[in-house]
């Protein structure tokens, strides 16, 4: 099933998108970087462009993915984010963009604990976790045939 990390051209989001990518498997990256669109799409993800904060942008991208895994990190860090004051705003807009996609199961990864999605399955992992300790966690949740929801 496909699955869009948001946020891929963060250091989680990338250890995320590469560990996922194969050529089995439908594996979407939303991206601020164009650099980090190019090496991902060589690694076989489908790679967007934008800013992390236009929801309509997100919703589109977004489309028909069962898991959208969304890495905070996006909507704290340095880029420009146009559409949005706040991490608060991010965070809101990734939840509308991933609801009206009709994205089923929502992976956080995050430091803190981000607002519930309105999704059907919704979790967070500790974005504090070695990388290899944190990519495990979204890869077992991605590929559980349900996951339990907080």
């Amino acid at each position: 099933m496909p699955v869009i990390i948001v946020g891929a051209d963060t250091a989680e989001g990338n250890a995320i998108a590469q560990r996922m990518t194969s050529p089995e498997r439908e594996v979407r990256v939303f991206v601020s970087d164009p650099g980090a669109a190019e090496r991902l799409r060589a690694l076989g993800a489908k790679a967007a462009t934008g800013d992390v904060s236009d929801a309509s942008h997100i919703e589109g991208a977004s489309l028909a993915a069962f898991t959208a895994v969304l890495c905070t990190t996006a909507a704290t860090d340095d880029r420009e984010r146009s559409f949005a004051r706040d991490r608060a705003e991010v965070l809101s807009s990734w939840i509308e963009a991933v609801a009206a996609a009709g994205v089923r199961r929502v992976i956080w990864v995050d430091v803190d604990d981000p607002p519930r999605s309105r999704c059907a399955e919704d979790v967070v992992v500790d974005g504090s976790l070695p990388i290899e300790s944190l990519v495990n966690q979204v890869v077992d949740l991605d590929a559980a045939q349900t996951i339990p929801t907080r």
